[in-house]
């Protein structure tokens, strides 16, 4: 038996809505506006964006607990929303977001050739996501007729604890057959899912313009002028510092070159723990 350090990585985690499909994340941010204008509460898509990453209960939770939210929530319905309403806002939730997925189930361009590129180097696939399963399974479908099929899927309702815990990252490690931790790495757009993927003793790689931080579609994204791009990357590295990505790049696309840095790193008895 062989117990030295891992020399060479042999899964990618990847997150789903920012990282492989649906380019700005749009599909769960819009929905989150819908299903409170429902119950005739206002809500910004900035303001959706906020907590993206968790899973979804909770990041309704953490919405209803911006004072603001409250407030207005406060205003129509003359208390602050309790566990009940959340889990009412939640129910509205669900059935939209099902209804809506396909309209932003579009692959990430270059996706599928990094990850193929990926597998070529005998890289498994795993995947998290902060939808649940029901939500899930018809994401996975969809990116299926697109091409995309990962090795393994977990959905944010299927552990005890959603991200920011580590639970989903390492269900993957487990059913992937890993041998180590450091043999990982998680690829995600939101600080939760870094957290995640810290918190389960992975190398991390936080995305900064293909998903919920930027909020831009690809047209968007390339449309952007230099000076522009610059100040918007400047200030999605600044959210995602806390966090401590071992990697930060524009999309899944700057993968590879990451990938061959961290196989150099592994090589040299570096862990991810210690960066």
């Amino acid at each position: 038996m062989n117990y030295s350090n891992p020399t060479k990585l042999q899964a990618a985690i990847l997150d789903w809505a920012g990282t492989v499909v649906d380019f700005g994340s749009f599909a769960p941010t819009q929905i989150f506006v819908e299903a409170f204008a429902e119950f005739d509460v206002q809500v910004s898509i900035e303001e959706a964006r906020g907590p993206m990453g968790m899973g979804k209960w909770d990041h309704i939770r953490t919405l209803c607990d911006q004072p603001q939210v409250a407030e207005r929530y406060r205003n129509v319905f003359g208390r602050t929303p309790t566990d009940d309403d959340v889990t009412a806002i939640y129910k509205r939730f669900m059935p939209l977001q099902i209804e809506k997925i396909a309209e932003h189930s579009a692959l990430i361009p270059g996706a599928l050739d990094t990850i193929a590129n990926l597998r070529q180097q005998g890289i498994k696939i795993g995947s998290c996501s902060g939808y649940p399963k029901q939500v899930m399974d018809k994401v996975v479908e969809l990116a299926a007729t697109n091409g995309y099929v990962a090795d393994h899927v977990v959905a944010t309702d299927e552990v005890p604890n959603g991200r920011p815990w580590p639970a989903q990252a390492l269900a993957n490690v487990i059913a992937l057959g890993i041998d180590d931790v450091a043999a990982c790495v998680k690829i995600d757009d939101t600080v939760p899912g870094i957290l995640e993927g810290r918190r389960a003793g992975m190398w991390t790689v936080a995305l900064i313009c293909s998903g919920n931080a930027l909020g831009l579609d690809y047209e968007g994204y390339r449309a952007l002028g230099s000076d522009k791009l610059a100040s918007e990357r400047k200030r999605i590295h600044a959210m995602f510092e806390g966090s401590r990505p071992h990697y930060m790049i524009d999309t899944i696309t700057d993968l590879p070159e990451v990938i061959a840095d961290i196989n150099k790193r592994l090589a040299n008895g570096e862990m991810p723990q210690n960066d």
